[in-house]
């Protein structure tokens, strides 16, 4: 297990997923891109001539190979069905979300090197991975990601409790959408708080709050700092789960 470090050396203990976890997620991901492939060619026309059939069939193969899980990826913020059911999630090297330039480079990656065109049916990403300490296929490496497991953090981490003056407006936010690598993101900074420095406790704050804040629709206001704002949504989701 690894530990994910920021670019202001900020541990985060977040535990990272190795080559055994995200090889049984990629078996479920392959069984249902190849059911789609199967499913979209039974239901494809069959009178074109030789050279558009094969047109259209490389174009199939792209949009499942590449277009389904880049789009899966970008919706759930990093979880395909085997993700899933793993409990595991793709974040950045940060700890934060990916957007739809990480997973679409992840998703290149993975059928150029990784798996199919170059990667010999996965030995590629498999060799490569062996030799991460983070357990990274060359597609991390170029998108900047990493897969964690989000089901329990490393080890605990003491949290700040409820600002008093934000308790008001916590209780009227959707947390709906605050996926689970932010909230642990946020869990290890409110937790190492007062052992950064104070530049990287405001710069990687700000970074945090800002993901949070586009997650919750409800942006952190220019004049609140980004400790108590943080603290504020994580308390209310733990009341909201029950402590």
């Amino acid at each position: 297990m690894g530990d994910l470090v920021t670019g202001e050396a900020v541990v985060l203990d977040l535990r990272v997923a190795k080559l055994a976890s995200r090889a049984i997620a990629f078996v479920f991901d392959v069984a249902v891109q190849f059911g789609l492939l199967l499913l979209v060619f039974l239901i494809s026309p069959t009178d074109f001539d030789s050279a558009l059939q094969t047109a259209f069939a490389l174009a199939l193969t792209v949009a499942v190979m590449i277009g389904y899980p880049t789009a899966v990826e970008t919706l759930t913020r990093g979880r395909s069905l085997g993700k899933l059911v793993m409990g595991l999630r793709v974040v950045r090297d940060d700890g934060g979300a990916i957007r739809f330039r990480q997973a679409l480079v992840r998703a290149l990656g993975g059928f150029v090197v990784d798996f199919w065109m170059l990667g010999l049916g996965g030995a590629v990403a498999m060799f490569v991975s062996l030799f991460s300490d983070k357990g990274k296929r060359v597609g991390d490496y170029l998108a900047g990601t990493v897969v964690i497991h989000t089901r329990a953090p490393k080890k605990e981490v003491v949290l700040a409790g409820m600002p008093p003056e934000l308790a008001e407006w916590a209780a009227g936010l959707d947390l709906s959408q605050l996926p689970d690598d932010l909230v642990l993101a946020a869990r290890q900074y409110l937790g190492r708080h007062s052992e950064l420095s104070e530049r990287a406790r405001y710069d990687l704050g700000v970074r945090l709050a800002d993901d949070v804040g586009a997650a919750i629709r409800s942006p952190r206001a220019p004049q609140t700092d980004p400790h108590p704002y943080l603290a504020a949504v994580l308390a209310e989701r733990r009341r909201r789960a029950g402590g």
